[in-house]
């Protein structure tokens, strides 16, 4: 690869037990007390934590379970020093160890969980996406994968999967960077490589 990205992602160990699955909320506003730098970075982000698949409450945390943060390598150092803190979420306690330091890997095709849709149905959705994606000057095929939902103390956001397909690679570190639509320290518009375009229906 070429092009070196400003941003990059740091993966933190969680030493815990379990997470509600609404957490997105809470754990935001924890960062953002552990680090107020987070908060006032434009492009800084928040992987979804993966946890243990089921419908119970609260979801546990797997061995392989991280807090991903996707920052600027300038507020890279200062993100570090969240390493052997514990972070209090929602009630839940997470301890978190050194993390990894991890480039941001163009690929053709990307993939976010949630992508906020505000009011809009599946076709302004796309429409929307298509015009942050001009902005960005990123040309692609957008697959819509299933409606999702974030709920948090006040509100709920509404919202999509979405895949982006046929992207050059130049193109691909800016969706990368940028992501798409709000919220992105509540794990929306986060974007990772996937390893192919699957169909509509089998997105997540």
């Amino acid at each position: 690869m070429d092009a070196v990205s400003p941003m990059l992602d740091l993966a933190f160990p969680l030493h815990g037990r379990a997470l509600p699955r609404d957490h997105h909320w809470a754990l935001a506003q924890a960062l953002s007390a552990a680090l107020p730098a987070l908060a006032e970075d434009a492009l800084a982000a928040v992987h979804p934590v993966k946890l243990v698949h089921g419908s119970g409450e609260p979801a546990l945390l797997s061995a392989r379970s991280r807090l991903v943060l996707r920052v600027s390598r300038e507020s890279g150092d200062a993100a570090r020093a969240l390493a052997g803190r514990t972070l209090v979420v929602a009630g839940h306690e997470l301890r978190l160890g050194p993390p990894q330091a991890r480039e941001l890997l163009p690929h053709g095709t990307l993939y976010a969980h949630f992508v906020d849709a505000g009011e809009a149905d599946e076709a302004g959705f796309l429409e929307a996406m298509g015009a942050e994606l001009a902005q960005l000057e990123v040309r692609c095929q957008r697959i819509c994968g299933r409606e999702r939902h974030v709920r948090g103390p006040l509100r709920t956001l509404h919202g999509y999967s979405l895949m982006l397909h046929g992207l050059r690679e130049a193109a691909a570190l800016r969706v990368l960077e940028h992501g798409l639509g709000a919220h992105r320290l509540l794990g929306c518009g986060v974007f990772v490589p996937h390893k192919s375009a699957a169909a509509v229906g089998e997105i997540e």
